[in-house]
């Protein structure tokens, strides 16, 4: 799985987590088979205040190994309820989900007992991507963002090195890219505001910057966007 400038090797059975505003793709073998199950931002904004701990789980792109046939009773369920509108057809869905939701949590926290250090170390890469979710367009500073955590500057660049494969800086440029390729896709803004709007003091800066990260220009990724 590619999830934005990170490579996850997975094999099946596997529990592919990509939040929403990862840029993603995947390279499958011959005969692999799966099933998509995609979850609004505004519901889901409303599943993480009733239930915290499903934020780590949508904190950063995960491949998550799991026992054969340990969501397949659940998928079909789902299908099920979702193809028809039997009595309490809400409820079901919504029954069914969590109860996928919460197994997936439970195999991360699994995953950090067997592996404490690398545990450790993607447990700060969540909070840090949290951190980053909340505050890309007004800070890009790592060592802002590792005294915010209460870790060294240091520290925080080895964590992501070793859960992410890459550094905390490249993460929050990644973010800001990300938002900037939406903005120049999807709204009106000029690339002088779009560069505002993320933070950029100089909208020379930011063409060079996005320019760097997509091989085109704004204006020219704006005009001709990658199919």
């Amino acid at each position: 799985m590619f999830a934005d400038a990170t490579i996850l090797p997975f094999e099946a059975p596997c529990l592919l987590i990509v939040p929403s505003n990862v840029v993603h793709g995947f390279q499958y073998r011959a005969g692999a088979e799966g099933s998509v199950v995609t979850i609004s931002d505004l519901y889901l904004q409303d599943l993480l205040r009733r239930e915290a701990e499903f934020r780590t789980l949508f904190a950063c792109p995960r491949a998550l190994p799991h026992k054969p046939d340990q969501f397949d009773r659940s998928l079909q369920e789902l299908s099920r309820e979702l193809s028809w509108t039997a009595p309490g057809h809400a409820s079901a869905v919504e029954a069914l989900l969590i109860s996928m939701l919460v197994s997936a949590v439970r195999l991360i926290h699994e995953a950090v007992v067997l592996e404490q250090p690398h545990g450790a170390a993607a447990a700060l890469v969540a909070r840090f991507r949290e951190a980053v979710e909340a505050n890309y367009r007004t800070n890009t500073q790592v060592e802002c963002f590792a005294q915010s955590l209460g870790v060294s500057a240091k520290r925080l660049r080895a964590a992501c090195l070793r859960a992410a494969g890459t550094t905390p800086l490249r993460i929050i440029q990644d973010r800001l890219l990300v938002e900037a390729k939406r903005l120049m896709l999807y709204s009106n803004m000029t690339v002088a505001e779009t560069a505002y709007y993320l933070g950029f003091d100089d909208p020379a800066y930011f063409t060079r910057f996005f320019a760097r990260g997509c091989g085109a220009s704004p204006r020219s990724f704006r005009k001709s966007p990658p199919a």
